[in-house]
Order: C-alpha cells, then sequence, then structure tokens
C-alpha cells in the first residue's frame, strides 16, 4: 500500500488518516448506519455515497434492528451511537449479532448533532450516520463484559451498604424520641437489639 511522509509528522496511508479523532478517507461504496437509541422504538437512518438512503424506525431489539440492517444496508460498514446507560449493552447485543457496532464519545456526537436545525430523533440517527459516513468521531474503548459485570457488582453492593446504614441511623434517631438507646450494633444483631427494646 502507498504511503506518504508529512514532513515533522508522521506516516499517512493514501487512504487512511487518523490524526486523534477518527478520521478516514473512504474510497468504497458501503453503508453508515446512525441509530437514535431510545427505549421505545429507536430511529434509523442508512447513508452512503453522501446520501440518506433510507430513514426508517423499528422495535427496540437487536434482532430487530440487525432484521432492518441487513435488509436496507447488507454492506454495513459501521453502525455508530453515542454513549449512555444502555450503550454497553447495545453495543455487546449489536455485536453478538454480527453488526459492526462503534461507541462514540456522547460530548462529541452533541457537538455535531446540536448543528441540525430541528432536533428529532430521526434528524439525530442521520446526523450520527452523517459522522459514520465521514469518520469525523472519538470511539470510546468498550469495556469487557466481565469486567462490566463485577463493576456493577461492586458498585451495587457499595449503594446496599451505605442504604442499609443510612436506614439504621434514621431508626436510631426516631426512637431517640422515646428514650430507647441502640447499642453498638450491626446487620441483624442491630434487628434484634431494636426488637429487645420495643418488647421491653
Amino acid at each position: 500500500m502507498e504511503e506518504m511522509v508529512v514532513p515533522g509528522r508522521m506516516k499517512v496511508r493514501a487512504h487512511n488518516w487518523t490524526p486523534g479523532l477518527y478520521i478516514e478517507r473512504r474510497t468504497t461504496m458501503s453503508e453508515y448506519i446512525g441509530p437514535d437509541v431510545s427505549l421505545k422504538d429507536i430511529a434509523i437512518c442508512v447513508r452512503r455515497d453522501g446520501q440518506r438512503i433510507w430513514p426508517g424506525k423499528c422495535a427496540f431489539d437487536p434482532v430487530v434492528i440487525a432484521g432492518a440492517v441487513r435488509r436496507h444496508a447488507p454492506e454495513a460498514r459501521q453502525i455508530v451511537f453515542e454513549t449512555g446507560s444502555l450503550s454497553i449493552w447495545f453495543f455487546y447485543a449489536l455485536t453478538a449479532e454480527g453488526l459492526p457496532a462503534i461507541y462514540i464519545d456522547a460530548r462529541h456526537g452533541k457537538a455535531a448533532l446540536d448543528m441540525a436545525a430541528n432536533k428529532t430523533g430521526a434528524n439525530d440517527a442521520d446526523g450520527l450516520a452523517h459522522l459514520a459516513e465521514v469518520g469525523f468521531f472519538r470511539e470510546v474503548c468498550v469495556k469487557g463484559y466481565d469486567s462490566m459485570l463485577v463493576r456493577t457488582l461492586v458498585a451495587g453492593r457499595d449503594k446496599l451498604v451505605r442504604m442499609t446504614t443510612e436506614l439504621s441511623n434514621q431508626i436510631c434517631g426516631l426512637i431517640k424520641t422515646f428514650g430507647l438507646i441502640v447499642p453498638g450494633a450491626k446487620g441483624r444483631s442491630f434487628e434484634a437489639e431494636v426488637r429487645r427494646l420495643f418488647s421491653d
């Protein structure tokens, strides 16, 4: 593959230039898809050769989305969507369907999508597809599924411990009004002490 050297810069391949952001010169006739993720219907836009060739909607189901993409974009090269609460699951679900999903920085995507005259799901989907087509986006590294699962369990446990401590403190504060003092206790022993105080 032919290469050229930019003085004081770096080697640049004839069809691929990546100076920080994901910017790539497109040379093939491929489709680029932008889904606007929502909890109900999902807006999808397919672009090819600078033109929007199919705007549509479908249910928020990876199997249904994969079917729509295969029908309308058989040469799909990239499916670009923004970071969000459902994005990690969505990425793995689309990848499991064999689709070329890419997860991009929502702040960078928002800056581009806000330039649209009308803020709608369809326009956002078209904007994301356009970002994919021109290659102007910042790809986000997706954590491994096992790592994500462990992190979620640890975060959930930490939240439950905080909630339990807060609830215990609330109970201690309320029953002090009636002269009932709970000695230092946690967990089941705390519950037993409270029940003992009320039974006396």
